[in-house]
């Protein structure tokens, strides 16, 4: 931004300069005002060249400021620091790739086996299920596969197993919240042996100096800085992660409501 400001403060005095000289001069001749708007061009044009220049300045000037931090801040504890947010990240991505995977199109895939139901019978329902990703049409499979047990062992079975299926929507969710938790504590623990080396300091100076405080001060607050952006942004991707399977719990709930009116329907017409 100074180089920046510094650029158009240059351009400013040369075009205002340019102006002070046309006014005192005495008889210019009529090419002037034209020469003297080419170099006013000729002046504008490399600074609009030089714009993308300075954001790439800026972008290297950002990453030299953040290394120098991390390297104040501990190299140990920020990249200790650091492997929560890589292997928290890892989860959720993890998480998420799953649970995008295990959304599926409940009213099409229960009008397909009312359709088969009808049709073929239950080894016809049973292969769509098969055919089908996901945990609700796992579930269907098998409350399905238990037709011939009764349709109250059908609801039980259905039951059971979307527990079974919520366990694993909710696979690593803690290890996830672990990460969460550690980041923060390992920020205030690089806070703690900041405050202590700073005392050291102040006891082997024997005197309370600014300079000597600064150090680790600046270690205490680096580290508690970095523990608490690594804990925003794993919380940020936990939440979501939850109104995924919220999504999904609530999407096989309702869907094996409409599973069992389609299998006492059908049952119904068996005995007929």
């Amino acid at each position: 931004m100074k180089k920046l400001f510094a650029t158009f403060t240059v351009i400013a005095m040369l075009a205002f300069g340019g102006v002070a000289v046309a006014q005192e001069a005495p008889a210019a001749p009529a090419e002037a005002p034209a020469q003297e708007q080419v170099d006013q061009n000729a002046v504008e044009a490399p600074a609009e060249e030089a714009a993308p220049a300075e954001e790439a300045t800026g972008m290297v000037a950002l990453h030299k400021t953040l290394k120098t931090k991390f390297i104040e801040g501990g190299a140990g504890f920020m990249a200790l620091t650091l492997v929560t947010l890589v292997f928290g990240l890892a989860l959720c991505i993890e998480r998420i790739m799953y649970l995008s995977l295990s959304k599926t199109n409940t009213k099409v895939l229960l009008a397909k086996i009312e359709e088969a139901l009808n049709t073929k019978g239950i080894d016809a329902a049973l292969d769509v299920c098969r055919e089908t990703r996901g945990p609700v049409a796992s579930i269907f499979y098998q409350g399905l596969s238990r037709y011939n047990e009764g349709i109250d062992v059908v609801e039980k079975t259905v039951a059971s197993y979307g527990g079974v299926q919520l366990g694993l929507l909710e696979k690593n969710l803690s290890w996830i919240s672990l990460f969460i938790a550690i980041a923060p504590s390992l920020g205030f623990l690089g806070t703690i042996i900041g405050m202590i080396e700073a005392f050291d300091k102040i006891q082997q100076v024997g005197d309370i100096s600014a300079t000597v405080v600064a150090g680790g001060i600046k270690v205490a607050l680096l580290t508690t800085l970095l523990g608490l952006i690594i804990a925003v942004i794993l919380q940020l991707f936990y939440n979501y992660i939850l109104s995924l399977i919220e999504g999904l719990v609530n999407e096989m709930e309702d869907s094996s409501i409409s599973l069992l009116d389609i299998v006492v329907a059908y049952d119904k017409a068996q005995k007929k």
